[in-house]
């Protein structure tokens, strides 16, 4: 298949590395790796595929994980290892479909902005919901919660853009990636040892919510000193 050329191709990594980070800041754990195996991949892309291409793909992705939930509850449980390549394909179009654009120096800043804000609430609808019908009964709630508090993170990212300029997805060393595996990793678990997610998740709940009370409140320091000083 035929790849991207550009007219002024970035032949090393440290180059295809600057263009695909020009619009945000990376603080997460996997932050060396994961923008390595980008570098490497943008450069892989066939010309065909297009930024919008990638991010179906990553709804797909995690309508998939959505999906493998439902199938668990009235199916079997073993349909819940569908979410780990469910989460590889979240991973691979969420986190390319930017990224490609950058490289390609086609970037369209505020519709990407729009659409990914848009797709990531789609994508933790479809997996909150999915998660509700496995569980059921009064622990659904811990699905409630999830998709409350993942709202709430967004919404703190978009208020440190507002407030610094800065757009950046991770809170510390812990990203979207991150989360990605850990939620596969208690999949699996499920899986090995069925009513484990209960309690997974609501660890997951709780450290997520002091998570958005601490960013939060960094935020509105900030924010203070900033009014006080006229910003």
């Amino acid at each position: 298949m035929k790849t991207e050329v550009l007219d002024r191709p970035l032949q090393t990594k440290k180059e295809v590395l600057q263009s695909i980070s020009v619009d945000r800041k990376r603080t997460n754990l996997l932050n060396v790796q994961e923008q390595s195996a980008l570098a490497w991949l943008v450069q892989r892309i066939p010309l065909w595929v297009t930024s919008d291409m990638l991010t179906a793909v990553g709804l797909f992705g995690s309508l998939v994980v959505g999906a493998s939930f439902i199938l668990a509850f009235y199916l079997s449980k073993y349909f819940l290892i569908l979410g780990f390549p469910g989460f590889i394909i979240s991973w691979f179009g969420d986190s390319l479909d930017g990224r490609l654009a950058y490289y390609r120096q086609r970037p369209r800043k505020l519709y990407g902005f729009t659409l990914d804000i848009t797709v990531d609430w789609m994508s933790i609808i479809a997996i909150g919901c999915g998660f509700i019908v496995y569980v059921r009964g009064m622990w659904d709630m811990l699905g409630y919660g999830f998709v409350v508090l993942y709202g709430w993170e967004m919404l703190i990212a978009l208020m440190r853009y507002r407030i610094t300029g800065k757009y950046s997805i991770d809170s510390g060393k812990f990203g979207p990636t991150e989360a990605r595996i850990l939620i596969s990793a208690f999949m699996i678990l499920e899986v090995i040892l069925p009513g484990s997610i209960i309690y997974s998740a609501g660890a997951a709940v709780v450290v997520l919510f002091v998570i958005n009370v601490v960013d939060t409140h960094r935020l509105l320091q900030l924010a203070d000193k900033m009014d006080k000083k006229g910003c």
